[in-house]
């Protein structure tokens, strides 16, 4: 549990700020509503207003995010119908679009993610879990659902997340001060202060510098308890009274963001730019049922520390009358976090019961040759560092026949390090040269993507248009390094899993022989610094270079579009996105082969009622062949391989509506119906029969594909009235999740349990001034335990977590705007 600190007085000032005299005339509540507005959008890699764009996209404007609190993922994925994620803190979440999921995936060893998530033009999206990006003076987020086909690529296969940031502008001086300060039902207080200005420096330089802080309260409780473990008579018996706590999840985010717009002339503009986020989390945001409501037992310590730096280029001009954009960045993320991992122990004691579990079958013994405690802590230390380039030229807007193409380079490093610690465990028994190491993984891997793009559009006459575009991409994705256990050269045993074939007993010789396989050769030296030695790779010519995965291909987007009437378009699409293959870490499981995604859509645009009323929708349906399928195998070891193939159909659809001056509704929905064509077995194979020696049915044809819900919709509505020489309103949203399963296997879906559907609601009412805003709002309103995933430890686990949408929380917002 962690105090406030200075947050409460920085709040003070801002709320006797806020509170300061204003007396000028407010604006009418029709002319400030924020959905009968026109939202520009640039999912096209252009600038048009989102209603001539002939994709779907749903777009959540800079007004919208605001009225809402939409500050981070979960809180704006509420608004998306078609989003769906699994996450387990903030900053490890894993999104999926569509219905395009099979489960398992953000493992730093697992499949590359089936959704894009950019922050302006720039790449964002991470092996480890999307970054929590703090969302405050942002223009819009775009939702881009379905592959895009041409304009996206490898990370892009289901669709596409865009947060686009307000530009530095020249037009004049300004500022926003804003705070919050809340607490929650059965946990702490919290709070949040952000601030923007933008400066000209002069007429063709501007400067936007963004800063923000925020402190989450706690809300689960780490209970005391004890686990015991074989044999009967004379095991051994620990508790967590060390660790007991009250709302140990805290979170602390803070960061800040400035980019500097220079006019180099009126058609070149030169736009660097630089994010930085440092987020700190305590506990864990998951709870376990089997202990009690929003409690868990935890017996070692967990925490976490995630940083990342984004620089980035933008260069824009002209070239003739076709503009030329530039888009470089280079992001570094850091994360150092350490975890419980008491439920593996408990698991593996229970599963060698017969044998007097854990100390009967296996070797946890300190230098003394003790039995000691087997549980374990988890300790990981990712790096990732990731490139990308982009060089684009499109043709004039107004012509008849546009293009617009380019090159794409990317180039991700993920130095993992990943360790099990078991205290007081003899060195021997230990990963060589790190005692009280039992498991070690230190890896590099790479993952590298090329591509050149182009798309033509054609106006066949005013209202009817076609356009074609195609993407050929490459990609060259390699691993190396170790992972396992130790080899006490003493052996056996040769370590505490008493395990003879994995960790230093795989590693290369200088022969090119594995150390089981020659006992007396010496090691080679460890190809990524920190192992002990080599056993991922590939021995040549006297080294172990990295096994690698190629491969190459093409993909499509086919649009045609029609404008009936000026209020109306009508379009069809046929596009397809991929995913790229891959390398198994264990040695004797075969690299994963690309997955790719092909839709066939028909969609519309509606204005009505003088702009008063838009009605979007699309209607799909999806192929996904030879899907990846992401699961903790053997040993608890993250496997992938290619499963069948699935169909997805489903329709979505958003409206927004001012049916009478003041009062704006909106609201959007899916349905998601998204099912296996083919049994899903546990060693892939072509007939689907899962037959043979170590083959079985995880999931029987026509299993629906985990996560995502059948229905998924939410309801704003919103009413502004002239109050004195303000802005009243009153504003509520209730949002609907539908139930889903938590992993696709059948039986482990079981263990883990199914997501439960769930109805939740916010209501706020406030007051704008022309300055300054005050609000006081309750988000989830109810106290509702909406959860957003299920999960368990490792394989064999059966304790399982839940993470829910924060409890209720009573808060009252205030700013200011110079």
């Amino acid at each position: 549990m962690r105090t406030l600190r200075a947050l409460p007085a920085l709040l003070l000032s801002t709320t006797v700020l806020a509170g300061a005299p204003a007396f000028a005339q407010a604006a009418t509540a029709a002319s400030d509503s924020a959905d009968s507005e026109e939202i520009i959008v640039t999912a096209q890699k252009r600038e048009e207003n989102l209603q001539d764009v002939p994709i779907s996209v749903q777009a959540l404007s800079t007004k919208k995010l605001d009225q809402l609190n939409a500050t981070n993922f979960e809180r704006f994925a509420a608004l998306l119908p078609s989003v769906s994620f699994e996450t387990s803190q903030p900053g490890a979440t894993t999104v999926y679009m569509r219905g395009v999921a099979s489960g398992g995936d953000g493992n730093h060893s697992g499949s590359l993610p089936s959704v894009g998530f950019y922050l302006d033009e720039q790449p964002v999206t991470t092996i480890g879990g999307t970054i929590d990006i703090h969302v405050y003076d942002i223009a819009r987020v775009e939702s881009l659902a379905g592959p895009q086909g041409t304009l996206y690529g490898a990370s892009s296969q289901a669709g596409t997340i865009r947060i686009i940031t307000n530009k530095p502008s020249t037009a004049g001086f300004e500022g926003r001060v804003d705070g919050e300060i809340n607490t929650i039902k059965h946990g702490e207080m919290g709070g949040k202060l952000e601030g923007m200005v933008n400066l000209p420096v002069n007429d063709s330089t501007a400067l936007r510098v963004v800063g923000w802080y925020e402190n989450r309260g706690g809300y689960i409780d780490n209970i005391a308890g004890t686990r015991r473990f074989l044999p009967t008579v004379g095991g051994i018996t620990v508790n967590n009274n060390a660790f007991v706590e009250e709302d140990f999840n805290d979170l602390e985010i803070y960061g800040a963001r400035a980019a500097l717009k220079v006019d180099l002339n009126d058609d070149w503009t030169v736009t660097p730019s630089v994010n930085y986020q440092h987020q700190s989390t305590q506990g864990v945001f998951g709870f376990q049922p089997s202990v009690g409501d929003l409690q868990v037992q935890r017996f070692y310590p967990d925490a976490a520390k995630d940083r990342f730096v984004l620089a980035a280029m933008t260069i824009e001009g002209k070239v003739g009358n076709w503009d030329l954009t530039y888009a470089g960045t280079h992001m570094s993320r850091k994360i150092d976090s350490t975890g419980d991992y008491t439920d593996y122990a408990e698991a593996y004691d229970s599963l060698y019961a017969s044998v007097g579990g854990v100390a009967g079958y296996f070797y946890f013994t300190n230098n003394a040759g003790q039995t000691i405690d087997s549980r374990q802590f988890t300790t990981s230390a990712p790096r990732y560092k990731k490139l990308s380039q982009e060089l684009r030229l499109s043709s004039p807007q107004d012509a008849k026949l546009r293009f617009v193409g380019g090159l794409f380079y990317q180039r991700q490093v993920n130095d993992i390090d990943e360790r099990y610690n078991v205290p007081n465990l003899a060195a021997a028994m230990s990963v060589n040269g790190l005692p009280g190491i039992l498991w070690l993984t230190k890896q590099q891997r790479v993952d590298r993507d090329y591509a050149a793009f182009g798309e033509l559009t054609y106006n066949f006459t005013d209202t009817l248009s076609l356009t074609a575009g195609g993407r050929v991409f490459k990609y060259d994705n390699s691993l190396i390094g170790f992972f396992g256990f130790g080899r006490n050269p003493a052996g056996p045993p040769f370590n505490a899993a008493g395990s003879s074939r994995t960790g230093v007993a795989g590693c290369y010789t200088t022969t090119g022989a594995i150390r089981r396989d020659n006992a007396t050769a010496a090691l080679l030296p460890a190809a990524v610094p920190g192992g002990p030695c080599t056993n991922l790779g590939t021995f040549q010519n006297g080294t172990v270079v990295p096994k690698s995965q190629e491969g190459d291909g093409f993909i499509h987007r086919l649009n045609l579009n029609w404008k009936p009437t000026e209020d109306v378009l009508l379009y069809t699409t046929w596009s397809r996105g991929f995913r790229p293959g891959g390398i198994n870490r264990r040695g004797t499981v075969p690299p994963y082969e690309a997955d790719y995604l092909t839709n066939y859509e028909v969609g519309w645009k509606t204005t009505a009622a003088d702009g008063a009323l838009r009605f979007n929708g699309a209607v799909y349906r999806q192929n996904w062949s030879s899907f990846q399928f992401s699961f903790l195998g053997q040993n608890s070891f993250t496997q992938i391989q290619n499963g069948p193939d699935a169909r997805i159909t489903g329709i979505e659809t958003d409206i927004n509506w001012v049916p009478t001056e003041g009062l704006t509704l909106t609201a959007a929905a899916a349905y998601t119906d998204a099912k296996t064509r083919k049994n899903l077995c546990a060693i892939n194979e072509p007939t689907a029969t899962c037959v043979g020696a170590g083959n079985s049915i995880l999931a029987p044809k026509g299993t629906r594909l985990p996560i995502t819900p059948k229905f998924k919709g939410n309801l704003t509505a919103r009413y502004q009235f002239p109050l004195g020489g303000a802005d009243g309103h009153v504003q509520a949203a209730v949002y609907h999740t539908g139930s889903a399963s938590s992993d696709i296997r059948v039986a482990d879906a079981a263990t883990v349990g199914r997501l439960k559907s769930a109805t939740y609601a916010d209501f706020a009412i406030g007051a704008d001034w022309q300055d300054y805003s005050l609000e006081l709002f309750i988000a989830n309103l109810f106290d509702t335990r909406a959860q957003l995933s299920r999960g368990v430890a490792c394989s064999v686990c059966t304790r399982s977590y839940v993470n829910v949408v924060t409890p209720q929380t009573i808060g009252l917002r205030v700013g200011t705007k110079f």
